[in-house]
């Protein structure tokens, strides 16, 4: 296929870079997004980092939730169970019309894991997924969290990627409902835990799995 066929199928998005945000803003700005979205909007990706929050997923159980502390809870209507954002974490948005792409569920999920897979390898760091529980795993330590919604042929919430972040809030739950594994972040794993360059490097990998055009 020539440069300009394979551009011409690829799939156009929107980038955004939101900063540091409150989670619960960002939540309802999604859902708002993915109801208003006409058969031509063009997908987005957002990117922030939140202030510290844990949310739980629909399929939540309290007892996931251990001492939360002064940390906010907030229910969200992605899957999984609870896990923690804040400040130093990739929180990255994927706001997809899977139908138009011809994208499955799981075809979406792989894509975040391989994505995520590749980023870190270009940091030397090997990680692979898991079929019992997503997300992206450092042997028995999980790095990175993924929880998404279908709703109307289209995806929104994400993934979680731990950059150079406090994980002592990690500590406070079982994260994504999982018992006996350590939560790490890329600064524990590397030097190069520059979190700009691993949100471009990030962006890269989406872009060239999903075969988008930025």
């Amino acid at each position: 296929m020539s440069e300009a066929a394979a551009e011409e199928s690829a799939t156009r998005v929107v980038v955004r870079d939101l900063g540091v945000t409150e989670y619960a803003e960002i939540f309802a700005a999604m859902k708002a997004f993915t109801e208003q979205r006409g058969p031509d909007t063009l997908d987005e990706i957002w990117f922030t980092q939140h202030k510290p929050v844990f949310t739980q997923g629909q399929a939540g159980k309290e007892e996931h939730l251990l001492f939360p502390g002064d940390i906010p809870v907030v229910q969200s209507d992605r899957g999984g169970q609870v896990t923690y954002h804040g400040p130093g974490q990739i929180t990255g948005y994927l706001l997809f019309n899977l139908r138009r792409m011809g994208l499955s569920v799981r075809g979406l999920v792989s894509g975040i894991e391989e994505s995520i897979i590749a980023l870190l390898a270009r940091h030397d760091i090997d990680a692979a997924a898991r079929p019992d529980a997503p997300g992206v795993y450092i042997g028995n330590n999980k790095i990175a969290s993924l929880g998404l919604r279908v709703r109307r042929g289209c995806s929104y919430h994400g993934l979680a990627l731990n950059v150079d972040m406090d994980l002592e809030p990690f500590g406070r739950i079982n994260p994504c409902g999982l018992t006996g594994i350590e939560v790490v972040d890329m600064s524990s794993l590397t030097a190069n835990a520059d979190l700009p360059a691993v949100q471009r490097h990030l962006l890269d990998e989406l872009v060239r799995h999903y075969h988008l055009v930025v």
